[in-house]
């Protein structure tokens, strides 16, 4: 879940969310916020919401620094406001294998339940580029390839984190005119993914802002993944949760059951 303290969530409001968490009955949430490091190229004709304009120079967009301080004043005050709801801190780390002083230096503040690591960028010829961007100048197929590479290269070198988040991101932006997204013909390599993530003794999310495909969760536990975590990366309060009816149901059927307390990962059977 994000709030306005992610860079990104023009309409993201923690109290409002904590709100609606108590109103549909969810028991406990986590605010992991975007924590991006890389800076991006806005290549020609790419277009970006009104709200971001302020961070581009150039053709470059730079996120701004989360600000540790606000968030987690903003956090106590919702826990005191809603004791019955168990709220955890959180940041998504954007990218940081390539920014392991930057990471270091904020994830030794100590102050996060969880911590997520992801790919929202990669570099291509020098500069790095959005995701949704690499559809722009290549196959889809080679786009995709070239995504879970990079997130492969991340689990790789990168150990400072709990759970992987968005394994299929780069699907978000599969383009219509490539014919409906089939898994099976990336097989390998989110398998070499998989692999990687469950040697390292990590967590896979199940991200629910485009479903993941059930073959995907499957393939995890056949890799030996040993938990699963739920996220609807809602940016928004109205959108919080949707998608984990159907998202606990998959992880059941793909071998994962529920913890002792809500906030717990699911783990192997």
């Amino acid at each position: 879940m994000h709030s306005e303290w992610s860079w990104d969530a023009v309409a993201g409001s923690m109290e409002r969310t904590c709100e609606r968490a108590v109103e549909i009955g969810l028991p406990s949430l986590a605010f992991t916020e975007h924590a991006d490091f890389t800076p991006w190229t806005l290549r020609e004709g790419v277009t970006i919401p009104g709200a971001w304009r302020t961070l581009v120079s150039g053709n470059v967009l730079t996120p701004p620094a989360i600000d540790l301080d606000g968030y987690l004043e903003c956090l106590r005050r919702c826990r005191d406001r809603f004791p019955g709801l168990r709220i955890l801190s959180g940041v998504e780390l954007g990218e940081p294998h390539r920014h392991g002083h930057r990471v270091g230096g904020l994830l030794a503040s100590g102050e996060f339940d969880r911590v997520l690591a992801s790919v929202h960028s990669v570099p291509v010829d020098g500069e790095s580029v959005d995701v949704s961007d690499l559809y722009r100048d290549r196959p889809a197929v080679e786009a995709v390839r070239v995504y879970l590479a990079e997130v492969l290269r991340m689990i790789e070198r990168f150990d400072g984190f709990e759970v992987l988040a968005h394994v299929d991101y780069a699907v978000r932006y599969w383009p219509a005119g490539a014919g409906p997204y089939d898994p099976a013909g990336f097989e390998d390599e989110h398998r070499a993914v998989l692999r990687a993530l469950a040697r390292s003794g990590k967590a896979l999310e199940i991200n629910t802002k485009v479903p993941l495909p059930p073959v995907i969760v499957r393939w995890w536990h056949q890799e030996g993944g040993r938990a699963v975590t739920f996220a609807s990366d809602a940016h928004d309060p109205a959108t919080l949760a949707r998608g984990l009816p159907e998202a606990s149901a998959l992880a059941e059927s793909c071998g994962f059951r529920p913890g002792a307390h809500p906030a717990d990962f699911w783990t192997r059977r």
